[in-house]
Order: C-alpha cells, then structure tokens, then sequence
C-alpha cells in the first residue's frame, strides 16, 4: 500500500497542464469521487490495523500535495486569462446596438402629440375595472351581449370584477371626477376574450377621447377628427362619418379615411373602396352624462376611440397583428427610423 501511495506521490509531482481545460481534467483523474486518490482511500479501509496509521498518514500527505499541485496549476492559468482580459484603456470604444421605440409606441405618441395641440390632456386608469365603469355606466343594458363570457375575461368567475374591454372606463373615472369643461385622451390597454389571429388580439391598445362642455355638437366632432386624421395620415386626406350605433352614444358614427396608398381610387389595402375604417365616434349618450354626475340638460360632448394596432397597421402596411406582440427582433428594427 505503501509503495502504491510513494508511486502516485512521485507521478503528482511531475504534473503539467497546458492551459485551464487540462488543469480541470487533472483535479477529475486524482481528486474527484472515482479518481486516483480516492481509490487509495477506499482500499485503506482493508489495511491491517498495525499499519493503518502510518499508511493513514501517507494518504493524508498525498492528498495535501495533489491539491496543492493541481490548485496551482489552476491559479497559473486564471491569472494569465485575467491579465489578458485587462481593458485596455488607449483602445477605441465598442459600439453597442442601440434598440427602439415600438411600432405601437410611436403611433401612441404621435396620436397624443396630435391632440395635445387641440388641448387634450391624458388621463390613464385601472385596467382591472368593475361592472359599473365598464358597462353600467356606459348605458349597457343588463342583457347586452357584451357582457358575456364569450367577450369579457372575468377575474376569479366575480360578474363585477373584469379586465377592461375598452378604455371607456377611464373616461367614467374622469366624468365622476371632474366637472366640465372636459378634454382628454384615454390611451390604454384593454382585453377581449377573442381567438387570436392575424386580425384580432385578446390584448390589444386603444386611443379613446372625450369632449364635454357647453354647447358641443356633432360638428365639432368632425372637425376634430378631420384635423387629426389630415394631421396623421397627410394634408390630403378626407373623411366620411357612416352611421352606427355604440350604447355610450347617440348618434353614433365609424369614421372612415381616404385611402393614402392608392388615393381614393381603389388598392388591396382598402380592398378597392378606397376608404379605410378607422375608428367609432358620436355624442355623448346624456344617460351617460347623468350617470356620471354631469347635468345633460346644460353640458354635451363628443367622443371617439381608436385602435392603435389598427392605425399602426394601416400606416406601416403590417398584414399581421400577431407581429406586434412577438418581440422579433427583425421585425422592430425597420422602425428605427421612424423615430
């Protein structure tokens, strides 16, 4: 037992590696569970009990200098890697990629930017809302379709606990809040239990707006829409308001813009019609007013929402909704230039 330990003692002491990869292998074949040293030491356990302690001293020793040996092969080599990845101070700066503002960003902020400078101000709120912000509030009868399950995520099955299906909850908040004259925008977040596809989102974005004072007629609303959409989409552009019906307001309008990509004249993109749907918009309901707070016999007011996925696909021409929402790298680097 002896004469094997002396053996080893001597091959340990001549070891080399040649850089950090040969040091590790080295700590493997002597020092790990199954190596050399260990094996040593599990036949210690069969030494005659007059021998055991000199060789037990002899294993001891062996396995001190086989630590010792191989750390410093170790040390050599990461001392040798630090000093070759000191900075060097003289050397040329790396350059680093630099990211950018989402494709849905930019249009947010242009969409605000816009209507700052008609004097609306921006107001956010919760997207976790209740029954009356949401709905109640907003003129939805009880058996409005949508509040069904089908539309609306409902949290913990709770019929007055909901995530916000549009952005119309802030504007609640604020009429609650705050007594006319009233301009605001409400950009947002907002969630519809739909199946995701290259047209619908279950998470989508919204831009809605709010105009109450006195004396406010449909008029002002398109004027004010006219003056946003030639101020996004360019000078030339005009508008066309079709009757609809939202339960918030009455009457009720989908604006529409003139094609930018053919002109009016008819393209994929507007699917011929040269027109291109937009947004909803109308008079504030005055059942929506006096839920508010507001007195309807001496205030009205507009209002109208957007989506901005909607505005952001019609502007950069993405067929996809989906690309929105992937973080693809590929994708969000051709709009660095649109900052």
């Amino acid at each position: 037992m002896l004469d094997k330990i002396a053996a080893l003692q001597d091959e340990i002491r001549k070891l080399t590696a040649e850089n950090a990869a040969q040091a590790e292998e080295l700590r493997i074949k002597y020092l790990s569970k199954k190596g050399l040293v260990s094996v040593l030491f599990d036949e210690f356990k069969q030494v005659a009990p007059p021998k055991k302690k000199a060789v037990g001293m002899a294993l001891n020793q062996l396995k001190n200098e086989a630590q010792s040996s191989i750390q410093a092969l170790k040390e050599q080599f990461e001392n040798s890697e630090t000093k070759s990845t000191q900075v060097d101070l003289s050397a040329p700066g790396s350059s680093f990629a630099l990211g950018s503002r989402h494709p849905l960003s930019l249009v947010r902020n242009q969409i605000v930017d816009i209507f700052a400078r008609l004097g609306f101000t921006v107001a956010e709120g919760p997207e976790i809302e209740d029954d009356w912000h949401v709905f109640s509030a907003l003129n939805f009868p009880p058996e409005h379709p949508a509040r069904d399950m089908q539309d609306t995520f409902f949290i913990n099955k709770d019929p007055d606990v909901l995530l916000r299906t549009h952005t119309s909850s802030v504007q609640v908040r604020v009429m609650e809040q705050q007594q006319p004259p009233i301009r605001a925008i409400f950009p947002g977040r907002v969630f519809r239990n739909e199946a995701i596809s290259a047209r619908a989102h279950c998470i989508f974005h919204q831009v809605e707006g709010l105009y109450v004072a006195e004396d406010v007629s449909f008029a002002d609303l398109k004027q004010t829409l006219l003056y946003f959409a030639r101020e996004f989409f360019g000078e030339n552009t005009d508008i066309r308001l079709r009757p609809s019906y939202f339960p918030f307001t009455e009457p009720s309008a989908e604006m529409d813009v003139s094609c930018s990509i053919c002109g009016g004249e008819g393209c994929n993109v507007c699917k011929h019609t040269g027109w291109l749907e937009i947004m909803g918009c109308g008079m504030v309901d005055p059942n929506v007013l006096d839920a508010c707070g507001i007195d309807s016999n001496k205030y009205s007011g507009f209002a109208f929402g957007m989506g901005i996925e909607r505005i952001a696909m019609l502007k950069y021409q993405v067929k996809d909704i989906r690309l929105f929402f992937e973080n693809d790298v590929r994708f969000l680097e051709q709009f660095t230039a649109a900052e």
